[in-house]
């Protein structure tokens, strides 16, 4: 990266910490287990407490401080090239059906907002899909027709607030952003008020479907439901075999004060340039010199690719030199990652966890837009748990079967990447251990063995097996967040193998050498 941007981790967790939640240290009895509090797990038992249900919410790490707390915050039903894909594939009334789903979503934001009188920054903005290829401006003129058959207030536009000019871009009013930890902090704290409980660092090892259903946690206890919601991101178990449809995807953030008057005024994405994001949302309003000295905070996204491959200190560079030429002056402060899971025909899997499954619920592969996706969500499962009805509940269904024929060349071409690594990655020539500068990270091979070896930078090694405990691929190191991921499935690991997300649920075995 350049001098100026590092990764210094997430702006929403540095500037909203939280209050800690205790670990689950004795068995537990509830209506509802949500296993995961980032947007789809709170806002899920959120809804469900105040139908009344008694709920419990497991989390591995912190509330809100996993996807949700890296997210670039955008919350809108405009995503990026969806409705004309949607239009064809799933037909008028699924592409309505989505536009619905995700709009009534932001303006249950925006009642919740009002209601608990949540201070999160919100502002109402535009949301724009652009390109600067004159080549591609017909793909955005269809995005805008079929967005605007959707339902949704759209129109194709080559004006916008960003500081170059852009062949064509499809731009959606009464949009919103906000900061998504201050939100969810706030959404915790309603949950509890109503009777909810909430934990941390309490992974979720087991799950019987029994009834009810037990859990089996990191810390010994056991919790008893009679629904459990799997909201983990990447579901923690694979009896659904949703990994076959799902893609994990990295992107990275960089983000620095910017003088208001250069305020582009509107949540911007392209699908050109291995993507790039770009917002600014309020700044210095807990006293870092912001709004009263004229400025916001840019924020910009982009590089996606696949966790454990590549350079990312490279990636960083590229992301950070791109808002320096298009934002000339901005001194980066903070970066960091992000990770996405890509489902294979498009549409999140939101619903029962498989055919046979009553009880266990999933919320899973929001392809990038977890906050409306997290939201809807919580509604849709809320309407099956307590009996009630929901519109878009076939749209959203895991179980969909209709769809395969359509989902067969994402599908193979994801299981091909997956067998790629497995088989390839074990093929790989290792480098030997003393090449490994401070710093870094390689899977080498000692006595004949091969090892996930990382050199700290006082020079002490840490080896752990390079094998992901998911589902057995090898692991790769990303030198720039210092972390063992898994290429196949996305989950990650620290330098002595504890899992820093999964869809593994239990550390790297740690070697000696």
């Amino acid at each position: 990266m350049t001098e100026n941007a590092h990764v210094s981790g997430s702006y929403w967790l540095d500037t909203a910490p939280g209050e800690p939640r205790p670990a689950l240290d004795e068995d537990l009895t509830v209506d509802v287990a949500v296993i995961g509090a980032g947007i789809a797990g709170l806002s899920t038992a959120r809804e469900l407490a105040r139908a009344g249900k008694g709920v419990a919410v497991l989390e591995a790490g912190r509330v809100a401080a996993g996807v949700t707390g890296h997210t670039t915050a955008k919350l809108t039903a405009l995503h990026t090239l969806v409705y004309d894909k949607l239009r064809r594939t799933r037909g008028p009334d699924g592409a309505q059906l989505y536009a619905r789903s995700q709009s009534e979503a932001v303006e249950h934001a925006a009642a919740l907002v009002d209601e608990l009188g949540i201070d999160c920054e919100w502002e109402r903005r535009s949301a724009y899909t652009y390109v600067c290829d004159a080549g591609r401006v017909a793909e955005i003129k269809a995005e805008a027709d079929a967005a605007r058959a959707a339902g949704l207030p759209a129109s194709f536009t080559t004006d916008t607030g960003l500081p170059f000019p852009v062949a064509g871009a499809v731009r959606v009013t009464g949009q919103a952003q906000f900061h998504p930890r201050k939100y969810l902090l706030a959404l915790t704290d309603d949950l509890v008020a109503h009777g909810g409980r909430v934990y941390e660092h309490t992974t979720v090892h087991g799950l019987d479907e029994s009834k009810p259903c037990r859990l089996s946690t990191g810390t010994g206890a056991t919790v008893t439901a009679r629904d459990v919601v799997v909201a983990t991101h990447y579901p923690i178990f694979d009896r659904a075999l949703l990994f076959t449809r799902l893609s994990p995807r990295r992107e990275l953030v960089v983000a620095g004060p910017l003088d208001a008057a250069r305020d582009p005024d509107g949540m911007y994405i392209t699908p050109d340039e291995g993507t790039r994001s770009v917002r600014t949302a309020p700044y210095g309003k807990d006293g870092e010199g912001g709004e009263a000295g004229g400025q916001r905070l840019l924020i910009v996204t982009g590089e996606h690719f696949t966790p454990g491959t590549g350079d990312t200190r490279a990636r960083f560079d590229h992301l950070s030199a791109w808002a320096g030429e298009h934002f000339p002056g901005v001194d980066l402060t903070h970066a960091w990652a992000t990770q996405d899971n890509d489902p294979t025909d498009t549409v999140p899997l939101v619903g029962p966890l498989h055919a046979g499954a009553r009880h266990v619920f999933v919320a899973t592969g929001f392809g990038g837009w977890g906050l409306s996706g997290g939201i809807m969500a919580g509604r849709l499962l809320t309407a099956l748990i307590t009996g009630g009805t929901c519109a878009w509940s076939e749209l959203y269904d895991p179980r969909r079967l209709r769809t395969a024929v359509r989902e067969a060349p994402s599908f193979l071409k994801n299981q091909a990447e997956v067998a790629l690594h497995f088989v390839g990655d074990r093929l790989r020539p290792a480098p030997p251990v003393d090449a490994l500068p401070p710093g870094e990270g390689a899977v080498v091979r000692v006595d004949g063995h091969r090892l996930a070896v990382y050199r700290d930078d006082d020079g002490a090694l840490h080896a752990v097996s390079p094998r992901c405990t998911h589902l057995g691929c090898l692991v790769a190191f990303n030198s720039a967040e210092r972390a063992w991921e898994c290429p196949c499935h996305g989950s990650r690991f620290d330098t002595d193998g504890k899992v820093v997300q999964g869809p593994a649920t239990r550390p790297l075995e740690r070697r000696d050498i």
